[in-house]
């Protein structure tokens, strides 16, 4: 067989050309693909439960797939629960919080006033012409909120539906792909996929345990320094943190502002060093322990990704980009011609050096993973 070899140019325009449909497919396939990649990453999470309770309590496998997913809604439920309960006691202090900000107002006013010589009276005027022009559309805010609910809660049915669907027909799927491949390629491919699926599955619960991990150390610092809503803010900076980068300074502004306008500028000073302090924790001790090196992705390529997936998906696409950049880097390191890839979305090579370990006690020691 006759082999064609492409120049560069035709080769980059193709690849191009590929990035970009791609793209378009994805923008028209969001209310689809969002959920389903989500359910495909909760499926991965919880395939464990779901084997245990086909294996070991002889659950049918719809059954276990029924059960696992309803587990999920139930502890979805639990930690809304909990967050609504936060907020219900936030909106009861709803009166503090508006006096506190306009205490801080008129402090904000007087120092304009001094500074850049503008009278309080022009500044009354330009934020009364401002509230006006944000009145006038507040219909349009109120029914885009409104959208946003209803969207909310059909993106969750299709999250549910989908991870019921995928662990239920797990082994159909499975299949399917090894299938596509030719035959000479089938042991490598049941091979790249059975590492994909563990190091993945490590990676997604890796991610959920760190979550867990910081919403800890948060609400357990933020309660002995007395700040209140302290278990509003830690799992809100827990929720925010699968977002890398972006997610933990988002929480560190909402937990800013609340602490503020609750408790003063002394508070907001230990709620701003606590903040730093867990996440130096994170990046250089619980992440490398908890979820490895070998999918982490450096911070430039992650910054990329997360603004194309918000740019694609919205924030659902800031959610899902990590996980799924990650996955392709695992795919990258085992097929050839792809490594370069691999290597620019991981971190820098260092010299070889030993993993770190961590000894809690005389039976429990972490180690640093691959």
């Amino acid at each position: 067989m006759k082999t064609t070899h492409l120049p560069f140019i035709a080769k980059l325009t193709l690849v191009l050309f590929a990035l970009i449909m791609l793209a378009y497919l994805a923008i028209l396939g969001k209310s689809l693909l969002s959920p389903f990649l989500f359910s495909l990453l909760m499926a991965f999470l919880l395939l464990p439960i779901s084997n245990f309770l086909e294996r070991k309590l002889r659950f049918k496998r719809s059954l276990a797939a029924l059960g696992t997913v309803l587990l999920m809604i139930a502890a979805l439920y639990g930690l809304f629960y909990v967050i609504g309960s936060q907020l219900s006691e936030l909106w009861n202090d709803w009166p503090l919080l508006q006096k506190k900000v306009t205490d801080s107002f008129h402090d904000i006013q007087l120092w304009v006033s001094h500074t850049f010589h503008i009278n309080t009276t022009r500044q009354g005027n330009y934020i009364a012409d401002s509230a006006e022009k944000a009145l006038s559309g507040s219909a349009v805010v109120i029914g885009s909120t409104l959208l946003t609910l209803s969207s909310s809660l059909l993106y969750l049915a299709f999250t549910f539906l989908f991870t019921f669907f995928i662990l239920n027909y797990r082994r159909l799927l499975y299949h399917f792909l090894t299938s596509v491949f030719a035959e000479e390629h089938k042991t490598k491919v049941n091979e790249i996929v059975a590492q994909i699926q563990h190091i993945v599955r490590r990676y997604v619960f890796g991610l959920f345990l760190q979550m867990l991990i910081v919403s800890f150390l948060l609400v357990g610092i933020l309660s002995l320094l007395g700040v209140k809503y302290a278990l509003l803010l830690g799992l809100v900076a827990g929720i925010f943190n699968i977002i890398p980068y972006l997610g933990i300074f988002s929480a560190l502004l909402i937990s800013a502002l609340i602490t503020f306008a609750t408790a003063g500028a002394a508070k907001l000073v230990l709620v701003l060093v606590t903040f730093i302090a867990v996440h130096a924790i994170d990046g250089n001790l619980i992440m490398p322990l908890i979820v490895g090196s070998k999918v982490k992705i450096n911070a430039m390529m992650a910054f990329i990704g997360i603004i194309i997936g918000e740019m694609i998906w919205g924030i659902s696409g800031m959610f899902l980009c990590i996980p799924y950049m990650a996955m392709l880097k695992i795919i990258f390191e085992r097929v050839e011609g792809l490594q370069p890839w691999s290597v620019l979305l991981g971190e820098e090579a260092h010299p070889e050096r030993g993993k770190r370990t961590i000894k809690i006690s005389k039976k429990i020691t972490l180690k640093e993973l691959d």
